[in-house]
């Protein structure tokens, strides 16, 4: 970590569950997911690791997706849930009338 911070190394793999545990990558300037993970909030936590104290760079953060792919369930999922959380949040009633039985059980699972 610290060699590539430096600049010494140009590439830094890490998991998405590791990359959720206090890791300072201020070296970073493109963050690429290609292991979405339900939890939009720990996939944030993540690629928020290259935006700590001390970057001086613009930071780009890709998230990979295919078209087919479990991944597309989770990212489709990942959006019903931070709609359904900012609607809770902003005290809408509205919008969770709109969500059948079965859609809140499946984004409650």
């Amino acid at each position: 970590m610290h060699q590539f911070n430096e600049g010494d190394v140009p590439v830094f793999l890490i998991s998405l569950k590791a990359g959720g545990t206090g890791l300072n990558l201020t070296g970073a300037d493109v963050v690429i997911h290609c292991d979405p993970w339900w939890n939009l909030a720990a996939q944030n936590q993540a690629a928020d690791r290259a935006h700590r104290i001390g970057q001086e760079k613009e930071v780009t953060v890709y998230r990979m997706i295919m078209r087919g792919t479990i991944e597309e369930r989770i990212l489709e999922l990942q959006e019903r849930k931070k709609d359904l959380a900012e609607s809770v949040l902003a005290g809408c009633e509205t919008s969770l009338s709109h969500l059948s039985r079965e859609e809140l059980l499946e984004l409650l699972s």
